[in-house]
């Protein structure tokens, strides 16, 4: 043997523990990939959880006497949780008012205006029967007979001209008043929107502003979130549009602590008609599909685990 076989002998027998030892990593490395793709969940498709948010604005001016919220708190449909600085706008509503109350007392009374004339109208006609019977009886002459019926028609012709005069004015005074009712209709309203009414049933996302600050229409005041009926956005390739349809029901999954999942029923709402790039968050079944077709997935958050900008997965019925 030469002196340079023996010399490679000594070096491979000298290498060996590290050689077996970088065996040894590697197949453990191996071990534990092929471990954790044998515990990874297989799913159709994978997206994030969203929810219908509203922002809710001020719709009137003044200063915020009253908010009563924090982040996170539970509010219902219709709850009542602050109001708008409203003394300038009631206070014109009771001048409003007051102005509709005079214009209404001058208003005449028909009846009582034309009382006296129909009267009178009564009368003549009581005295042209008399006349008329006289003259019958030839105890009067037609002149006499003549002026009673003149004397009656000219009262008749008064009674019409005063309750055609008496109606034009009190139309004109309705309308006068009914533009007043108008004006207090608006008051109305503008004071009603100074109450802080919430939208819907949610939970406050963001808060921002605070009691006395100074509200002007459509400044935010908050932003609130309905967390109980979440949607599932996931997008799918071509090839995988086949399995789903609106309506569809579907099987959603959330992962928990450790290798634990957790699944809701949910249903398909909506299936986008246009392809859109893969968008950088999300990964698809397939990731060499560049193009992929949006889906909505609503889920009803029975347990209040699923949050907003939570991914979770979806499998589709076989």
């Amino acid at each position: 043997m030469t002196l340079a076989a023996i010399n490679s002998a000594k070096q491979t027998t000298h290498n060996a523990p590290s050689i077996r030892i970088c065996t040894f990593v590697i197949l453990t490395l191996l071990l534990t990939l092929i471990s954790c793709n044998r515990n990874k969940f297989e799913h159709d498709a994978s997206g994030i959880f969203e929810a219908s948010e509203v922002i809710m604005s001020a719709e009137a001016s003044g200063k915020i006497e009253a908010f009563n919220i924090t982040e996170g708190d539970l509010l219902t449909k219709g709850q009542y949780i602050g109001y708008i600085d409203s003394i300038q706008l009631y206070l014109r509503k009771l001048q409003l008012q007051g102005t509709r109350k005079a214009v209404n007392v001058r208003k005449p009374d028909i009846a009582l205006q034309i009382a006296a004339t129909k009267e009178q109208i009564a009368k003549a006609g009581l005295e042209k029967r008399r006349v008329e019977n006289l003259f019958r009886d030839g105890a009067a002459t037609q002149k006499q007979v003549d002026d009673a019926d003149s004397q009656l028609k000219v009262l008749e012709q008064t009674l019409t001209a005063q309750i055609n005069s008496l109606s034009t004015s009190v139309n004109s005074l309705t309308e006068e008043s009914s533009t007043y009712e108008v004006q207090i209709a608006q008051v109305e309203d503008q004071l009603a929107k100074c109450k802080i009414i919430n939208p819907i049933d949610g939970t406050v996302l963001n808060k921002y502003v605070e009691t006395y600050e100074i509200a002007v229409p459509g400044k935010p005041l908050y932003k609130i979130a309905d967390t109980k009926n979440m949607f599932l956005r996931v997008y799918l390739i071509a090839d995988q549009l086949k399995k789903a349809e609106v309506g569809e029901k579907v099987t959603v999954y959330i992962a928990l602590s450790g290798k634990e999942q957790k699944s809701y029923p949910g249903t398909i709402t909506q299936i986008s008609d246009k392809a859109e790039f893969t968008p950088k968050t999300i990964q698809t079944k397939d990731e060499r599909q560049n193009l992929v077709y949006a889906v909505k997935v609503a889920v009803e958050n029975t347990d209040g685990l699923i949050k907003i900008g939570m991914y979770g997965d979806v499998d589709f019925q076989p």
